[in-house]
């Protein structure tokens, strides 16, 4: 029987919640070592040949693709042995990332690394989100998960230029050893000594809708068992409910924007003539917008709804990641990463609130699994497409443009098919 005496909401569940947030700004820190030294010092450190872009978008195509999968396993598993044990065997599989990395004799490791990297960030990034969302209230969600992206994002920005100023004073190896080793550690022991599982909350809330309806509705997708199958569910999120497809398809494709900067972007600026740290800089401007603008972009939508944050966000990133090719200089290059930051920060979270929304909770993590499988494959179906226009064209600018122009198209598709999803501002019997 579920316990209906568990209480939703932030400060009912204030120690709890802020263990998670340090649970998620550590997962940022576990990808953020990857992105501003590796693709960098692929060619001098890791042996990729000059303008193999194909080779060096291979390592984030093996994460996206991995990662997306976990994502899908997570959100499943983690209703059958719960939200604590998924997140706590996604850091087990981190311990030999570091130490790959280190020991590396060609990029074939740093892929395989990737792979690894993948498996943990779908199964730990996923459920420190399901995790808050179980035990906050439906008017929270916004808030919740610009708290969530917030300590994530500025985990991967920090990490980004930590890791520079590390490689410069210890070496590219050993500084990504030293800092990587140091957070998988203190996140497993954290994990196990303070996370709590979250699923008795879920099961809860359950009961509770069981019992008296919400004031608000929300609009669930109709005519759907109550515990529908993992193909009934994956059927829903990808193309019989539009608007879920809609959200599932534009977080598929924000994610372009994330590959062109992991992958790209740093080596854009080093053509460009910038240092290792200016560098990480540069593309810290753009997680620390992105990170910090999700504080007031997540509550932003309790306000307002999530449907035009999502729109506007799309288009704005779009344009954010154009104006990069449009000027030159560290000055310049900063303000359109923030720009592109800024959009992000309007859909990102706002994305997710909205899958939340629209299911019920008894499968609510099944559903946000489904659709950050999509959203981070993403991931490898952008990092596959910069490759191939960066190798046909052989010109980094053209990749930007394709990202940028796919955004704006992505944005046009949500404007079509989405629909307002908070259900104080459209609730079910608007029907």
């Amino acid at each position: 029987m579920p316990d209906t005496t568990l209480a939703l909401g932030i400060r009912e569940n204030l120690t709890q919640f802020s263990h998670q947030l340090i649970q998620v700004l550590l997962v940022g820190f576990a990808i953020g070592m990857t992105r501003t030294v590796i693709p960098a010092l692929a060619e001098t450190e890791f042996g990729v040949a000059r303008g193999s872009f194909l080779l060096l978008s291979a390592f984030v195509l093996a994460f996206g693709v991995v990662k997306a999968v976990m994502n899908f396993i997570a959100g499943r598993l983690s209703e059958r042995i719960g939200r604590q044990r998924v997140l706590f065997w996604g850091w087990v599989i981190a311990l030999p990332i570091p130490v790959m990395i280190w020991a590396a004799p060609n990029w074939g490791w740093i892929v395989a690394a990737t792979v690894l990297l993948g498996v943990n960030q779908g199964l730990c990034w996923s459920m420190t989100q399901t995790a808050k969302l179980d035990i906050t209230r439906a008017d929270q969600r916004g808030l919740t998960m610009g708290l969530n992206e917030f300590s994530g994002y500025v985990g991967v920005a920090l990490a980004g230029i930590i890791t520079a100023y590390a490689a410069e004073a210890l070496g590219a190896r050993l500084g990504l050893l030293v800092f990587g080793m140091a957070v998988v550690v203190l996140a497993l022991a954290l994990t196990v000594v303070w996370v709590k599982d979250t699923l008795p909350w879920a099961r809860a809330e359950t009961a509770a809708h069981k019992r008296s309806a919400p004031k608000f509705p929300p609009r669930y997708p109709q005519g759907v068992p109550e515990q529908p199958s993992t193909r009934e569910v994956f059927a829903l999120m990808s193309w019989r409910d539009k608007r879920l497809a809609a959200l599932s398809q534009a977080g598929l494709v924000e994610k372009f924007v994330d590959a062109l900067v992991w992958v790209i972007f740093p080596v854009f600026l080093v053509a460009q003539g910038a240092s290792l740290t200016e560098m990480g800089w540069i593309v810290g401007v753009y997680g620390f917008v992105w990170g910090g603008s999700q504080l007031f972009t997540g509550r932003l939508s309790d306000h307002v709804g999530r449907f035009w944050p999502n729109v506007l966000g799309m288009w704005t990133c779009g344009a954010g990641v154009a104006m990069v090719v449009l000027g030159s200089g560290a000055l310049w290059w900063s303000f359109s990463a923030g720009i592109a930051g800024l959009g992000m920060a309007l859909l990102y979270p706002n994305l997710s609130a909205a899958v939340a929304d629209i299911t019920p909770p008894a499968w609510r993590g099944s559903a946000i699994g489904i659709y950050r499988f999509w959203r981070d494959l993403g991931y490898g179906v952008g990092a596959l497409g910069l490759g191939i226009v960066a190798h046909l064209t052989g010109a980094l600018e053209a990749a930007f443009w394709f990202v940028a122009l796919s955004m704006f198209a992505s944005g046009a598709v949500l404007l079509i098919w989405g629909e307002e999803t908070h259900p104080r501002l459209n609730p079910a019997h608007a029907l």
